[in-house]
């Protein structure tokens, strides 16, 4: 691998706060895919940032705490706390467990558990 992954990792968060979603998108296989306890059950990353962009659109600020993280041989496994500010002052924390698999330097599959509790 060109990068470690973990670093790969670490810039596609500070994309994802930053709201820049192609960015993101970026450091993705083109047939990367992600499923969520979300009940929307597999999704395309594409359709995955459409989502998400919708959802910050509403959004003053997002900020991922990684709280542990295990990475090997192409896998990183990590917990993590997504703060987010909404546009109206309100807070929330979203507690993911989160699998990321690589292909080289680039994400090719995301598995999401999360739950949003109010800060």
């Amino acid at each position: 691998m060109d990068n470690d992954i973990t670093t790969v990792l670490d810039e596609g968060l500070r994309l994802l706060e930053a709201k820049d979603f192609a960015g993101f998108r970026a450091r993705c296989t083109v047939g990367a895919s992600l499923w969520e306890n979300d009940g929307n059950g597999e999704q395309t990353i594409d359709q995955r940032m459409a989502q998400f962009a919708e959802f910050a659109a509403n959004v003053e600020s997002l900020h991922y705490e990684v709280l542990r993280r295990f990475a090997r041989d192409g896998e990183v496994l990590q917990q993590h706390v997504l703060h987010v500010l909404g546009a109206d002052g309100s807070r929330n924390q979203v507690h993911a467990a989160v699998y990321f698999r690589f292909d080289g330097d680039l994400i090719d599959r995301i598995e999401e558990y999360g739950y949003q509790v109010p800060a």
